[in-house]
């Protein structure tokens, strides 16, 4: 169990959400053993039962809060997400996008990206997690998986800086092409910086009211 102070890393920089103040404990939650209730043992069986290689291309199995994650190997994430959507018994037919978070704590994992997935086929839910190293922030694109991943790809990118290779157009979604730096890392500075989203121009928060 450790302790974080903070939403994000830096200080002096004119926030006035109020995060800076924020205390938190944060577990290392480690995996998960069977049986692991609910579905998700049946979810672990048939993935195993499709994916010979499924031991090596996990890393850990965390059933949380009543969900389920399955943290890939990034070597081992394409296959995997084939898997999961064409094996008749899985059918995952659908990710809801990608979601990048930032843990400058995680040595050599700093990066992280999350894929929440639905199996319209069969009412389930699962997640697959998946970390780089911030010297290295390469992932495999699953647009050819998941089409609808396009543009999630592209904000998360352009938000916290991680490369998913083979995208069809890996470009700035919401910041201009020329920003420097990835605004949802917990390293980037909150304050001083005119921000322009593709031609409106929004203040910085050094420069907004203050509610204190």
């Amino acid at each position: 169990m450790s302790e974080t102070h903070g939403m994000f890393g830096t200080s002096g920089s004119g926030d006035t959400s109020g995060f800076g103040g924020l205390v938190r404990s944060a577990a290392n939650i480690g995996s998960s053993e069977r049986p692991y209730g609910s579905y998700f043992d049946e979810v672990a069986d048939e993935l195993e039962r499709a994916y010979p290689e499924f031991s090596d291309a996990i890393e850990k199995v965390v059933v949380d809060r009543g969900e389920l994650t399955l943290h890939v190997k990034r070597e081992k994430l394409f296959d995997t997400a084939k898997k999961l959507r064409d094996t008749e018994s899985l059918r995952f037919e659908i990710c809801l996008g990608v979601n990048g978070v930032h843990y400058p704590e995680d040595k050599n994992r700093e990066l992280h990206a999350v894929y929440p997935l639905l199996s319209m086929t069969h009412n389930r839910r699962i997640r697959l997690e998946v970390s780089v190293p911030d010297s290295d922030p390469h992932l495999p694109s699953l647009v050819e998986v998941w089409a609808g991943n396009n543009w999630h790809e592209r904000e998360t990118w352009d938000m916290f800086g991680i490369i998913f290779d083979g995208h069809p157009g890996l470009t700035r979604i919401l910041m201009p092409d020329d920003w420097p730096g990835h605004p949802q890392r917990k390293d980037y500075p909150l304050g001083g910086i005119p921000i322009e989203y593709k031609g409106a121009t929004v203040p910085a928060p050094s420069e907004r009211r203050s509610y204190q």
